[in-house]
């Protein structure tokens, strides 16, 4: 099982859950937020509250799912379990995120969509957190893991592009409000459990080992991931510089379709902008291997971030000149966000065995709990940032059937928060990643 040489049939099995978290990472961050300021009439400050309490549960929750997984993987020598449970309830708790009663008072939709908002998010995290943790287990080869996770982040881009340009699609088709985001939803979460599906039952029944009967003198539980990002350095750098980077692409998602309606003044441009941004992954992704390959994870990690940091300050212009050229800029950053998404996750089952050895037990359950519950934070206060920018520069909230009138402050918000503030975070993230091999 865990030999150099994975079968194509388990590679792709494993690649087929980033339809999964592919589209549940990006949909949400992509449509939620405009969906509570501009069909439920929340205001942008009380939005950018309701997006990111769901994934500070998770920040609680994702470590205990993963001790639990750990436990569950010593004994049985699986990861399934858990990523079924998470596959057949996301499905019912993310289509009522989008039925909110509209003709409710806002504070209404609100608590509805964070009930069930949070509820999804747990849902994935069963799925997420075993689904990370399981290129560890399928193989121990350092390049074939680079390989494993570039057929992954193809897939990833793939359901970025279908759902992330797709979905909003359906519900402009169906004249947007109530009927279009339910209808958006019904159909995205059927893709995202298809892909799960999938995963599951080819890449977790391939990532099967013997039950460990070793004694060990600690048993898993919910703090072993916080000991790792205390303990071990190239875990907890690593952790950061994923956790700042998938930060700044939530930034980007939250606020492009902010871009395509108030700066482009076209909301159907939001589609073209994510075919711009996500379609280049598609085509250098065997690009990003080799280079990865010749120059090592770290350096092929530093150009990604470099390229995406330099796009992303070419579109500050778009305050001035908004135009057609920031398609063409996106696809710069499409290119580096590949990279950005590749070699993190290809680096993380080199830490998780790393750490696992000092211990002496497994830990990729623990590992990859913080992991996700960091990634989702992440997304998750990104469209709250965004919201902040946008509170602080005063759009103007609306709901269904009007559209708002933005003064030109807002405007500017949109445009400095889709570019300025994820530069800032991706330049961050570059300073940590200087240090990762200082001693």
């Amino acid at each position: 099982m865990t030999t150099t040489g994975l079968p194509r049939r388990v590679t792709a099995g494993f690649a087929a859950g980033s339809l999964g978290t592919g589209g549940f990472g990006v949909l949400p961050g992509l449509v939620l937020a405009y969906y509570l300021t501009d069909t439920l009439a929340v205001g942008a400050l009380p939005a950018a509250v309701i997006v990111v309490i769901p994934k500070i549960v998770d920040v609680l929750v994702n470590p205990l799912i993963g001790a639990r997984n750990d436990a569950a993987f010593a004994t049985t020598g699986s990861r399934t379990r858990l990523m079924w449970i998470g596959t057949a309830t996301i499905v019912p708790m993310f289509v009522l995120t989008f039925a909110a009663p509209t003709q409710a008072p806002p504070v209404v939709g609100a608590l509805w969509v964070l009930v069930f908002f949070t509820a999804a998010a747990v849902a994935y995290a069963c799925f997420q957190v075993p689904y990370i943790a399981l290129p560890t287990d399928l193989t121990p080869d350092y390049h074939a893991r680079t390989r494993l996770i570039s057929a992954r982040i193809a897939v990833l881009a793939l359901a970025i592009l279908l759902i992330g340009a797709g979905a909003p699609a359906v519900r402009d088709a169906l004249g947007g409000g109530a009927t279009g985001y339910v209808v958006m939803a019904a159909v995205s979460v059927a893709v995202i459990a298809g892909g799960m599906t999938v995963s599951t039952a080819v890449a977790g029944a391939a990532g099967r080992r013997a039950p460990n009967t070793a004694t060990t003198t600690t048993a898993p539980d919910g703090r072993d991931a916080f000991r790792a990002a205390r303990d071990h350095r190239h875990y907890r750098i690593l952790l950061s510089v994923f956790v700042i980077q998938a930060l700044a692409s939530a930034v980007m998602l939250a606020g492009a379709q902010y871009l395509a309606t108030y700066v482009l003044d076209d909301s159907g441009a939001l589609t073209p902008l994510f075919v711009a941004l996500v379609a280049p992954a598609l085509l250098v992704m065997p690009l990003w291997v080799r280079v990865g390959r010749r120059f090592g994870k770290l350096r092929a990690l530093f150009a990604a971030s470099a390229l995406f940091l330099l796009a992303d300050v070419i579109l500050v212009v778009a305050i001035a000149a908004p135009g057609a050229w920031v398609f063409g800029v996106l696809a710069i950053t499409g290119v580096g966000y590949a990279g950005m998404q590749t070699f993190p996750l290809a680096m993380l089952p080199d830490v998780i065995d790393e750490y696992s050895a000092v211990t002496g037990r497994e830990q990729g359950g623990a590992m990859s709990g913080l992991w996700t519950a960091g990634e989702t934070l992440g997304m998750a206060i990104g469209p709250g940032l965004y919201l902040l920018v946008l509170a602080a520069t005063g759009f103007v909230s609306s709901s269904a059937d009007v559209d708002a009138e933005q003064p030109r402050s807002a405007i500017v918000g949109i445009t400095a928060g889709f570019s300025v503030l994820p530069a800032i975070l991706v330049a961050l993230s570059m300073v940590f990643l200087t240090r990762y091999d200082r001693r």
